[in-house]
Protein backbone atom coordinates (compact mmCIF):
# COMPACT_ATOMS: atom_id res chain seq x y z
CA UNK A 1 0.00 0.00 0.00
CA UNK A 2 1.20 3.18 -0.96
CA UNK A 3 2.02 5.79 2.06
CA UNK A 4 0.49 9.00 1.39
CA UNK A 5 1.77 11.79 4.08
CA UNK A 6 -0.87 14.57 3.89
CA UNK A 7 0.18 18.16 4.93
CA UNK A 8 -2.29 21.09 5.52
CA UNK A 9 -1.58 25.17 5.63
CA UNK A 10 -2.67 28.06 4.97
CA UNK A 11 -3.77 29.71 1.66
CA UNK A 12 -0.76 31.96 0.86
CA UNK A 13 -2.70 34.07 -1.06
CA UNK A 14 0.60 35.76 -2.81
CA UNK A 15 1.51 31.93 -4.00
CA UNK A 16 -0.10 31.58 -7.37
CA UNK A 17 0.00 28.04 -6.94
CA UNK A 18 -2.49 28.51 -3.94
CA UNK A 19 -4.99 30.55 -5.86
CA UNK A 20 -5.16 28.22 -8.61
CA UNK A 21 -5.88 25.10 -6.24
CA UNK A 22 -8.79 27.11 -4.62
CA UNK A 23 -10.54 27.71 -8.34
CA UNK A 24 -9.31 23.70 -9.18
CA UNK A 25 -11.04 22.30 -5.78
CA UNK A 26 -14.30 24.53 -5.53
CA UNK A 27 -14.78 23.32 -9.15
CA UNK A 28 -14.04 19.68 -8.50
CA UNK A 29 -16.56 20.70 -5.80
CA UNK A 30 -19.54 21.65 -7.53
CA UNK A 31 -18.84 19.23 -10.08
CA UNK A 32 -19.19 16.69 -7.97
CA UNK A 33 -22.48 14.40 -7.21
CA UNK A 34 -22.31 16.41 -3.29
CA UNK A 35 -21.96 19.33 -4.88
CA UNK A 36 -24.12 20.54 -7.37
CA UNK A 37 -24.21 23.55 -9.48
CA UNK A 38 -22.65 25.55 -12.32
CA UNK A 39 -18.63 25.06 -12.82
CA UNK A 40 -16.98 28.91 -11.85
CA UNK A 41 -15.20 30.13 -14.92
CA UNK A 42 -11.73 31.57 -15.02
CA UNK A 43 -13.14 35.02 -14.09
CA UNK A 44 -15.41 33.58 -11.32
CA UNK A 45 -12.21 31.14 -10.12
CA UNK A 46 -10.00 34.84 -9.67
CA UNK A 47 -12.85 36.52 -7.98
CA UNK A 48 -13.35 33.60 -5.52
CA UNK A 49 -9.92 33.20 -4.26
CA UNK A 50 -9.64 37.78 -4.45
CA UNK A 51 -13.08 37.82 -2.36
CA UNK A 52 -11.92 35.42 0.31
CA UNK A 53 -8.26 36.86 0.81
CA UNK A 54 -10.20 40.51 1.22
CA UNK A 55 -12.59 38.35 4.00
CA UNK A 56 -11.03 39.76 7.41
CA UNK A 57 -12.54 36.14 9.22
CA UNK A 58 -12.11 33.85 5.90
CA UNK A 59 -9.98 30.57 6.50
CA UNK A 60 -8.59 28.67 3.40
CA UNK A 61 -6.99 25.33 4.41
CA UNK A 62 -5.15 23.38 1.70
CA UNK A 63 -4.21 19.64 1.78
CA UNK A 64 -1.27 17.93 -0.29
CA UNK A 65 -0.18 14.90 -1.04
CA UNK A 66 3.48 15.63 -2.30
CA UNK A 67 3.41 18.58 -4.74
CA UNK A 68 -0.57 18.14 -5.85
CA UNK A 69 -3.21 20.22 -4.06
CA UNK A 70 -6.03 17.49 -3.26
CA UNK A 71 -8.33 18.96 -0.70
CA UNK A 72 -9.54 22.17 0.43
CA UNK A 73 -11.36 23.60 3.66
CA UNK A 74 -13.27 27.14 3.80
CA UNK A 75 -14.50 28.46 7.03
CA UNK A 76 -15.68 31.35 8.44
CA UNK A 77 -14.61 32.91 11.87
CA UNK A 78 -18.14 34.20 13.52
CA UNK A 79 -19.15 35.16 16.83
CA UNK A 80 -21.55 33.47 19.08
CA UNK A 81 -23.37 35.91 21.72
CA UNK A 82 -24.63 32.45 23.41
CA UNK A 83 -20.88 31.87 24.68
CA UNK A 84 -19.62 35.47 23.77
CA UNK A 85 -16.56 33.88 21.68
CA UNK A 86 -15.74 33.73 18.80
CA UNK A 87 -16.99 30.46 16.32
CA UNK A 88 -16.14 28.71 12.77
CA UNK A 89 -18.90 27.74 10.62
CA UNK A 90 -17.20 25.04 7.97
CA UNK A 91 -18.46 25.80 4.79
CA UNK A 92 -17.26 23.57 2.63
CA UNK A 93 -14.54 20.04 2.76
CA UNK A 94 -13.35 19.10 -0.27
CA UNK A 95 -11.29 16.27 -1.43
CA UNK A 96 -10.52 14.82 -4.96
CA UNK A 97 -12.78 11.88 -5.33
CA UNK A 98 -9.47 9.98 -6.72
CA UNK A 99 -7.73 10.54 -3.58
CA UNK A 100 -10.99 10.02 -0.83
CA UNK A 101 -10.31 7.43 1.54
CA UNK A 102 -6.65 8.18 2.28
CA UNK A 103 -7.41 10.54 5.98
CA UNK A 104 -7.24 14.16 3.87
CA UNK A 105 -10.53 14.85 4.91
CA UNK A 106 -9.64 14.17 8.65
CA UNK A 107 -6.07 16.13 8.09
CA UNK A 108 -8.66 19.22 7.12
CA UNK A 109 -10.72 18.65 10.14
CA UNK A 110 -7.83 18.41 12.43
CA UNK A 111 -6.27 21.40 11.06
CA UNK A 112 -9.54 23.55 11.47
CA UNK A 113 -9.72 21.97 15.20
CA UNK A 114 -6.25 23.47 15.82
CA UNK A 115 -7.47 27.01 14.43
CA UNK A 116 -10.49 27.25 16.96
CA UNK A 117 -8.59 26.10 19.41
CA UNK A 118 -5.80 28.79 18.73
CA UNK A 119 -8.45 31.21 18.33
CA UNK A 120 -9.86 30.71 21.48
CA UNK A 121 -13.45 29.63 19.82
CA UNK A 122 -16.28 27.93 22.10
CA UNK A 123 -17.59 25.80 19.04
CA UNK A 124 -17.30 24.76 15.45
CA UNK A 125 -20.76 23.82 13.25
CA UNK A 126 -21.17 22.93 9.76
CA UNK A 127 -23.67 22.02 7.50
CA UNK A 128 -24.30 18.18 5.85
CA UNK A 129 -26.56 16.70 3.29
CA UNK A 130 -28.42 13.98 4.64
CA UNK A 131 -27.29 11.28 2.10
CA UNK A 132 -23.56 12.05 2.77
CA UNK A 133 -23.19 8.69 5.06
CA UNK A 134 -19.40 9.56 4.43
CA UNK A 135 -19.31 13.08 5.80
CA UNK A 136 -21.39 12.05 8.24
CA UNK A 137 -18.83 9.43 9.62
CA UNK A 138 -15.59 11.57 8.90
CA UNK A 139 -17.64 14.40 11.11
CA UNK A 140 -18.55 12.21 14.01
CA UNK A 141 -15.30 11.02 14.25
CA UNK A 142 -14.06 14.27 14.88
CA UNK A 143 -16.65 14.73 17.59
CA UNK A 144 -19.39 16.33 15.90
CA UNK A 145 -23.27 15.70 16.34
CA UNK A 146 -26.72 16.91 15.93
CA UNK A 147 -27.61 19.41 18.15
CA UNK A 148 -29.94 18.12 20.70
CA UNK A 149 -32.88 20.57 19.55
CA UNK A 150 -33.69 19.90 16.07
CA UNK A 151 -32.59 22.24 14.25
CA UNK A 152 -33.84 23.93 10.64
CA UNK A 153 -31.59 24.89 7.99
CA UNK A 154 -32.99 27.94 5.74
CA UNK A 155 -32.08 30.30 3.49
CA UNK A 156 -33.36 33.03 1.06
CA UNK A 157 -32.08 33.67 -2.11
CA UNK A 158 -31.39 37.53 -2.86
CA UNK A 159 -31.33 39.43 -6.13
CA UNK A 160 -28.47 41.08 -6.23
CA UNK A 161 -26.08 42.25 -9.40
CA UNK A 162 -23.18 40.38 -10.06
Amino acid sequence: MKNYEVTVKECDYSNIDDLEAIGFLINAYIGDEMGGGELLDEHQKIMLADELNKHPKSIVLLASVGESRCGMLIAFENFSTFTVKPMINIHDVIVLKERRGKRIGHALMDAVIAVAERRNCSRLTLEVRKDNAIAQHLYKSKGFDIPEDDMFYWRKYLSVGN
